[in-house]
Order: C-alpha cells, then structure tokens, then sequence
C-alpha cells in the first residue's frame, strides 16, 4: 500500500498478532494525537485515509493503522468477530497513545469504535466518524441477505474471493456499484492500493467475515451507553446503510452526538470521495467536540445536516 510522503511504517504486538501503522516521521512537540482507523471490506487498509492525515500532520502526531487482518498488518486464520476487532483496537490505544485521543472512524469500524469508547471512556477525547453502522442496526440484520447467504457456503466463499473481489476487475466494481456514489472518482492508485491490501497471504479471512455478516451487530443496542463527545457524517448515497438510519442512531444519544451531517453527492467514504471538504469538516468537528470536552460549550446537541459539496 501506497505511504504519504514523510511517513513510515511501524509496528506493535496484539493479543492476535502483529498490527502495523502509519505515522509521520517528524511531529510537532507536545502534538495531540488523531488516530484514523478505516473500514473493511475487500482491499481495506490505512490507505482509505492517506489523502486526508497528511494534512494534519503539521500540527497533530498522526496514527493511522492496517486493522488485523488487513493491509500489511498480521492476517490470522480465524473466523473474525466483532470481539476481535473491539479488543485490538483497544490494544492499539493503549499501546501508542498515553491519554485520552481524537478517534477518527469509517462504517463498521467506527461502530467497533463506538463500544471501545463505551468501554474505555478514558482513552477518548472524542469520536468523528463517517457513516458509522452495525450493519444489523434496529433489528435489520445484514446476515439475513441473500448475497450474504450465498457466500456462506463453503468453497464459493473462495471463489468469490479469488474471482470477484482480489481482481483489478472485481475491485473496481465494488468500488463503482457499493463505495462510491460518483466512479469518475476513482483513480488508479486507489484500485492498486486495494488489490495489494487484498491479495495479501489469507486476506480472504478477513474480507470473507466481513461479506457474511459475521462482524455485523445491532450498533442502535449500544450507542445510548456512549457518553464521549461525537460528531457523525453520512454520505447520502452510501449502498450499505441509507442515512435516515444515521439520523436514527444519533437520535439515540443526542447528548453525545453532538453534530450529524450529510454529504449529498457522497458514497461510503466521502474521505476518498471528497477528501479536501472532509478534512474541513474534520477540523471543525474536532474544534466543536474539543469545546464540549473541556466543558466550554453550552450546547451539546448540535446537529447540521444536509450539505452538499460545490
């Protein structure tokens, strides 16, 4: 996977094994720390963040890892569960980051985010996240669908790996059919990107829990325990969860979710899509919820929706 200019490769030890991360080579003193973890899904990696961390680089120490079993981090195998995900980002917070962080999540991922805050509310300063879900959320469980049944029988799960996912032919049309809303957005380094991430030693343990629904959980369950300052924003095109079951979830909590905004011409990851108008949105989210952690602000259920980018 590609690495940003001024940025290395690092390494720590998780209870499942090695987990590499991106950080820049030189920090500011005394720099806050933004950690950036991406979603799943075929090809997954840190790279779905790199056009977005640089540009905080100068003012913040940036921490941006491959999830186990993804990218150029350990690939187990195992059949993953919402639990390993949940302990190893946990073990990462704990292992690089000496107090409370910003957390930046995408999709699945920042509903794992979500129950490590709920568990260790000390580790966070607060939560942005982009379209964050369980999945399975009020009830809808994604392990119910017909494409997720089908890849649950045994020898098609590889040959869907092999022939339709791991492929520059089956990586684009992810891509363009379930990631973005717009595929004149998507450039040859991001399908390179994603094939290596995908075509790593046992990649497809990982990706294959992932298409079954096996890491799917209800997030509407958990979200009114959350109690760390979050802002959330949804692409209003995303394939997987429509973003009126966005507004759902932050309704849930709205002293916590203090600010939910929707991009209109945006899929999944509007950081890929749209990096420059999400790092804008990144930075006033973190002033907003950094205003609330320090007990400055007098109001705690702030929401803007309905954005759409020039």
């Amino acid at each position: 996977m590609k690495i940003p200019p001024g940025f290395a490769q690092q390494a720590i030890q998780t209870s499942l094994g090695r987990m590499a991360y991106y950080s820049a080579m030189e920090t500011p003193p005394n720099a806050e720390t933004l950690v950036f973890l991406h979603g799943l899904g075929g090809g997954s990696s840190a790279y779905e963040w790199s056009k977005v961390y640089p540009a905080f680089a100068h003012r913040y120490r940036i921490l941006a890892p491959d999830l186990i079993g993804w990218g150029r981090s350990e690939h187990p195998q195992r059949d993953y569960v919402p639990d390993d995900y949940i302990t190893t980002i946990g073990e990462f917070l704990a292992a690089t980051c000496d107090g409370p962080v910003t957390v930046v999540a995408s999709s699945l991922t920042a509903a794992f985010t979500i129950r490590v805050a709920i568990a260790h509310p000390e580790r966070f300063k607060s939560l942005i996240l982009t379209n964050p879900t369980g999945l399975s959320d009020f009830g809808n469980s994604y392990n119910n669908t017909f494409f997720a049944q089908i890849v649950k029988t045994p020898i098609v799960d590889r040959l869907f790996y092999g022939l339709g996912v791991a492929t520059p032919g089956g990586i684009r049309s992810f891509l363009e059919q379930r990631q973005f809303a717009n595929p004149k957005r998507i450039y040859d380094e991001l399908i390179e990107a994603y094939l290596e991430s995908a075509q790593q030693d046992n990649a497809d343990y990982a990706a294959l829990a992932f298409v079954r629904g096996d890491c799917c959980f209800d997030l509407a369950r958990y979200l009114p325990e959350l109690k760390t300052p979050t802002a959330m924003l949804w692409g209003k095109k995303s394939q997987f969860v429509n973003f009126d079951v966005g507004r759902r979830l932050a309704d849930l909590n709205p002293q916590a979710v203090q600010a939910f905004e929707v991009l209109e011409d945006v899929g999944l990851t509007p950081h890929l899509e749209l990096p420059a108008v999400t790092i804008g949105l990144i930075e006033r989210f973190r002033q907003q919820l950094e205003a609330s952690h320090d007990g400055s602000s007098d109001d705690s259920s702030t929401t803007v929706s309905g954005v759409s980018p020039a």
